[in-house]
């Protein structure tokens, strides 16, 4: 394995770092108290190549690797974890219909959505339909040449103002093999949206209920042939694990250095706190286990990259350990700021609540741990 990024991925690095700390770490506060959506921001990202990192390149996708988009990742998370977080799932709604959809499709679709002129959003989630996934509700009837959706789906980050939403409906028997997969336009009638959601953190990106009440969808929006839909999501979120695991990794990246400077600068019983053996201790380990994150994800992204039949399950080890890692960290640079890391004026505290809903979305951590299992039981993984 080698550990050593080449010179195009050390400079694909410093471009996010780059961008990262000119224009998102100055404006991450703001964003966060105002609830600011930053479309301008987003927009310049884009046309650095981070609004289809590993879209095909004929529509305006920079056809990059997924190592090389946890790179970029954990470097943008670092500057907003939130903003960085809601540009994955814009790349994985993406990626899904260049991956899956048909030529005119992807045609008609991508290059806005690389541009990001236009916002996308991945809708599998539902009310009574959360971890167990297969069992989602929402209905897409066959009415010849489109569908009439009808039911909701909860929690989707990009509810009300994207403009593309991927959705996985049910078109067939109950279950996984029932599911397909549907672009959805915004100003679709019968497309509505529930009140924006009041969150702990992650409140640069609006999330919302996204309702269907007799909207009528065009057979020429569905992503794969009907059935699909559920190998289509699963395969999504193998990225997207990655990618939300790289982001947890931007954000203790980011509390770690503000941990290390600010134990260097606060004095008790006349000596800097950073000169404590604890405090050593503590931030010792607080790295290790961010270096030891990092490898794991690095190693799932190379996995996937290769499609590697084990690449589901490490995606799972990386996400369950990147996002528990991550928040941990995070957790504990604000235990050494002491009083201090509670208030909104440093940093650490943005970044903890931003970091805590990772280990939620793209699967609960527990259902990692269902996969990985599954995978130690069926005889699949080979140490």
């Amino acid at each position: 394995m080698l550990f050593e990024l080449s010179d195009d991925q050390r400079a694909i690095q410093e471009t996010a770092r780059r961008f990262a700390l000119d224009r998102m770490q100055p404006n991450a506060a703001a964003w966060d108290e105002k609830k600011h959506f930053p479309v301008d921001e987003l927009r310049e990202a884009a046309a650095l190549g981070f609004g289809g990192i590993y879209v095909a390149d004929d529509v305006g996708g920079s056809a990059l690797s997924r190592l090389d988009a946890a790179i970029i990742f954990e470097e943008l998370a670092a500057g907003c974890t939130s903003t960085a977080a809601y540009i994955s799932i814009h790349n994985m709604a993406a990626w899904m219909i260049d991956r899956f959809g048909g030529d005119e499709q992807r045609q008609r679709f991508l290059p806005d959505l690389c541009s990001m002129q236009k916002f996308a959003s991945y809708c599998l989630t539902e009310p009574n339909a959360g971890s167990d996934a297969a069992s989602l509700q929402t209905r897409a009837a066959d009415a010849g040449d489109h569908y009439v959706l009808n039911g909701s789906k909860a929690f989707i980050s990009g509810g009300g103002r994207s403009d593309i939403y991927v959705c996985m409906v049910r078109t067939g028997e109950a279950g996984a093999r029932g599911v397909t997969c549907l672009v959805v336009e915004n100003g679709t009638p019968g497309l509505s949206f529930g009140a924006q959601e009041r969150k702990l953190g992650w409140n640069s990106q609006p999330t919302a209920m996204v309702n269907f009440d007799d909207c009528k969808v065009p057979k020429a929006n569905r992503i794969g042939e009907e059935g699909e839909g559920f190998r289509i999501a699963m395969a999504g979120l193998d990225g997207g694990r990655i990618n939300i695991g790289a982001c947890s990794l931007g954000a203790a990246k980011a509390c770690l250095t503000a941990a290390r400077e600010y134990v260097a600068g606060r004095k008790q019983f006349g000596n800097a706190i950073g000169n404590f053996q604890a405090t050593q201790f503590k931030l010792a380990d607080m790295a290790t286990d961010l270096a030891a994150a990092r490898l794991l994800i690095r190693q799932a992204a190379s996995m996937l990259d290769a499609k590697s039949p084990e690449a589901t399950m490490y995606c799972a080890m990386a996400k369950r350990f990147a996002t528990d890692a991550g928040f941990a960290i995070c957790n504990e640079a604000l235990q050494l700021h002491g009083g201090y890391g509670y208030l909104k004026d440093y940093p650490v505290e943005r970044y903890l609540r931003d970091a805590r809903v990772h280990q939620i979305l793209e699967g609960t951590n527990e259902i990692m741990r269902v996969i990985i299992a599954r995978a130690l039981t069926s005889g699949s993984f080979h140490d």
